[in-house]
C-alpha cells in the first residue's frame, strides 16, 4: 500500500530534487553522447552539404559568365562572317562586272575585227572582179583591134609601116 500511496503523491508539476538530479544527470549524458556521436557527423555532413551548394552555385555563375562570353564571341564571329560574306559577294560582283565589261570590250573588238576583215574582203574580191573585168575588156578590145586593123590594113606594105611606127613609139617611151 505504501506503493500506492507513493504513486497518489507523484506529481510531475512539482518534482522532487531527486527525480530533478537523475532528470538533468541522464539528460547531460544524452546530449554527450549526441554530440559526441550524433551532432558532429549530423553537423559534418550539413557543412558538406553547404560546401557542395556553395560549389554548385559558384559553378553555375561560372558557367553563366562562361555562357555569355561564349555568346557574346559567337555574336562577334557572326558579324565577322557577315562582313567577310558582304566583301566576297562584293569581290565576286566587281568580278563579274569585270569580266562582263572585258567580255564587252573583245567582242567588240572581235566584231570590228570581223567587220574590217570582211571589209577587206569585199574590197579584194572588188578589185578581182575589177582586174578580171578590165582584162576581159581588153581581151575584147584587143580582138576588136585586130579585127579592124586586119581589115584596114588588108595590104602588106600598110601593115609594115604601122607595124614600124608602132616599134618607133615604144622605143621612145
Amino acid at each position: 500500500m505504501t506503493d500506492l500511496l507513493f504513486l497518489a503523491d507523484f506529481s510531475v508539476i512539482r518534482p522532487e530534487p531527486g527525480l530533478f538530479v537523475w532528470t538533468v544527470l541522464i539528460f547531460s549524458i544524452f546530449w554527450w553522447l549526441m554530440s559526441k556521436f550524433a551532432f558532429k557527423p549530423i553537423q559534418a555532413a550539413l557543412k558538406e552539404r553547404d560546401n557542395d551548394i556553395q560549389k554548385s552555385l559558384d559553378e553555375a555563375k561560372l558557367a553563366r559568365e562562361e555562357m555569355s562570353n561564349l555568346k557574346s564571341e559567337n555574336e562577334k564571329l557572326l558579324a565577322q562572317a557577315s562582313e567577310e560574306r558582304a566583301k566576297i559577294l562584293k569581290e565576286a560582283k566587281a568580278a563579274k562586272d569585270a569580266i562582263i565589261s572585258e567580255a564587252k570590250v573583245k567582242a567588240k573588238a572581235d566584231a570590228q575585227k570581223i567587220v574590217l576583215n570582211a571589209k577587206n574582203e569585199i574590197e579584194n574580191l572588188r578589185m578581182a572582179a575589177i582586174t578580171d573585168l578590165k582584162n576581159q575588156i581588153g581581151n575584147i578590145s584587143i580582138e576588136i583591134a585586130e579585127k579592124i586593123l586586119r581589115k584596114e590594113l588588108s595590104g602588106s606594105t600598110e601593115q609594115k609601116g604601122f607595124v614600124n611606127s608602132l616599134v618607133d613609139e615604144i622605143k621612145l617611151n
